[in-house]
């Protein structure tokens, strides 16, 4: 972050005691407590109703989670000279949520349970133009970049390693992401949420900080309209991963969430369809795709096996899934 941006906090009612950069941004002792103040990657009118969904958390909850400081003139961002807006937060002393301690995670997606269960802003006037996501529209756009990327690679004449195993495992990996998305699209109809309930978005480690016992959740950038299971599929996803999609770690999981929020038979529905979607392969495509192809690294290659050798124990997952929650 350029230091000149710390000239920008004069714009707020606060006495800065000192500063120092943490990871892309500035964490700031003031007198009204530890404060980050970063650059705002968000558009402009998702400030609004991030701040609606935060307070509307608070006041039903006694979830502990970040607020966003508003500056002399009551606006939530802060400009520089070239027009980048700048966000002033809340922090909490503590540290990221620790994914090999299985505790922990439970906790994290209990946190999240009680999150869900008072994040229905329907009754807030800032939904009114707010439309839900639609998980089967995003495989979409995956699917089409998937399909662009295996014509551009059949029709390349000299193919790296890792371009020659990533067309052996291709055909398989976008039929799944294909059928995947049909039957996802066949079971539209269950999947009418209730207008207005929001996800966090990015709901992973690095938003979790642990503090006195308890979790401190932060970075509600990308918020949105979506079923539940948006959040709880992202964190179990970088579990199962790490964990070669052990079936205990995701039943502890999912028994954890339910300990809090109750899920219907179309939120396990739509939770095993997103863990069906190759979602992994789709990144490792995308990332070759759009990076310098002049020279691949050899970690490419790496995810790429590793994502290769775990099919079976996705899939035997993915089975047993299926027939605990009789999908």
């Amino acid at each position: 972050m350029n230091d000149r941006a710390v000239s920008l906090l004069d714009n707020y009612d606060i006495e800065v005691l000192r500063t120092w950069k943490g990871r892309g941004a500035i964490l700031c002792e003031t007198s009204r407590g530890t404060l980050i103040f970063k650059e705002y990657s968000g558009s402009r009118d998702k400030v609004y109703f991030q701040d609606a969904l935060l307070n509307h958390i608070k006041e039903k909850s006694d979830l502990q989670i970040e607020s966003i400081m508003k500056t002399k003139e009551g606006t939530f961002l802060a400009d520089d000279h070239e027009g980048t807006p700048y966000i002033l937060k809340t922090w909490f002393e503590g540290r990221e949520c620790n994914i090999r301690d299985m505790e922990e995670c439970k906790m994290a997606v209990r946190t999240l349970a009680r999150m869900h269960l008072v994040s229905n802003l329907s009754e807030l006037d800032i939904l009114n133009s707010k439309m839900p996501f639609q998980i089967d529209k995003e495989f979409d756009k995956h699917n089409k970049e998937l399909r662009r990327v295996k014509k551009f690679l059949k029709d390349k004449s000299q193919k790296s390693d890792f371009e020659l195993r990533l067309m052996q495992a291709y055909d398989y990996f976008l039929n799944i992401a294909l059928q995947v998305t049909e039957e996802l699209r066949f079971f539209t109809n269950e999947f009418k949420d209730e207008r207005g309930l929001v996800c966090h978005g990015d709901f992973q480690y690095h938003n979790l900080l642990l503090s006195q016992g308890k979790m401190n959740l932060i970075n509600f950038e990308k918020c949105v309209i979506d079923n539940p299971v948006r959040d709880l599929y992202l964190f179990m996803r970088k579990l199962l991963e790490k964990s070669n999609w052990s079936e205990l770690i995701g039943d502890e999981l999912i028994s954890a969430y339910i300990e809090e929020r109750k899920m219907t038979k179309a939120d396990h529905t739509q939770l095993f369809y997103r863990l069906s979607y190759p979602e992994k392969f789709w990144k490792i495509v995308n990332f070759y795709y759009n990076s310098g192809k002049a020279w691949i690294s050899g970690k490419n290659l790496e995810k790429l096996e590793k994502l290769i050798d775990q099919e079976k124990e996705k899939q035997a997952f993915l089975e047993d899934y299926k027939k605990k929650y009789e999908l």
